[in-house]
């Protein structure tokens, strides 16, 4: 199923080029007081949505997808987890080109050694919503990845059942200010996390190691590679992730980014796409 959040936070199913309209499967969600439990309420009520969305369907309003403003499908993300340097050529290209590694070495250190960074949830926007550059005057890059949306609480998560922790998979636009400053500060601006253009869930993807991903700047192509090239696989990001954090339902892990990252700026349009997931267009605008 492709679960998207739209327009003024409605609810859908996608089908095809359309939208159904299941805005009123939230009606089960439990009413909360506060202070409200950790993690994306709907995320973590999942098959109880995705059951009663399916009962919904076959009699919703139905919308172009082309007309609806299309929001992150994830709403309340406890935490957005980073994998640096994840892809061998990216990595290449960070330690050839100081415009990318700042002459510091952290920023050049593979995954192993470098670890996992957070991002600011504030940070999260769907495509529909657009990237605002807050520094023109500073080198802004896009950066494509295959995103994986944590289901139910993980804590030391062993790598041989790690995937059965997946909700479902979303494309991310991991935005970057380039700088000698820590990774966490300059990915984190407004809109910098772009995560869409739905949620396709797990069931939907039986390997996630085997997508092809591909990135296009005004309709040249930028970024393109498989999640085969990834350093540490999907599985391995979550074991790794869970043995520091504990994970919660609407987490987002973003896996990293292949080679090819360069320079966006405001009136660029970006394209995005990832086999079986979806494709998705992001504008830049000036902050």
């Amino acid at each position: 199923m492709r679960l998207c959040r739209f327009n003024d936070d409605r609810l859908g199913v996608v089908d095809g080029a359309e939208v159904c309209d299941v805005t009123a499967a939230l009606d089960i969600l439990p009413p909360y007081r506060y202070p409200l439990p950790h993690g994306d309420m709907l995320i973590a009520h999942l098959p109880a949505i995705r059951m009663r969305a399916a009962e919904l369907v076959p009699a919703a309003p139905r919308l172009p997808l082309s007309a609806v403003r299309l929001l992150s499908p994830v709403a309340n993300p406890g935490k957005v987890i980073g994998a640096p340097v994840n892809y061998l050529k990216h990595l290449e290209e960070v330690r050839e080109q100081r415009a990318l590694n700042h002459g510091n070495a952290s920023h050049s250190a593979p995954i192993h050694t470098a670890g996992v960074f957070l991002k600011a949830t504030r940070s999260v926007v769907g495509p529909g919503e657009g990237v605002a550059v807050r520094y023109p005057d500073r080198r802004t890059d896009h950066e494509v990845e295959l995103g994986l949306v944590i289901g139910r609480r993980a804590s030391e998560v062993p790598v041989h059942d790690a995937l059965s922790y997946v909700a479902g998979y979303v494309i991310g636009l991991d935005i970057t200010i380039r700088g000698s400053e820590e990774r966490s500060l300059r990915k984190s601006v407004d809109s910098y996390t772009v995560i869409g253009p739905w949620l396709v869930t797990a069931d939907d993807i039986e390997e996630p190691g085997a997508l092809d991903m591909r990135l296009t700047v005004n309709g040249e192509v930028r970024q393109q590679a498989s999640t085969a090239l990834l350093i540490m696989n999907c599985a391995e990001l979550i074991a790794y992730a869970s043995s520091f954090y504990t994970l919660e339902p609407g987490d987002i892990l973003i896996t990293g980014t292949p080679e090819g990252v360069s320079p966006i700026v405001p009136g660029d349009r970006i394209e995005a796409r990832i086999s079986q997931v979806g494709e998705m267009t992001v504008a830049v605008r000036p902050w």
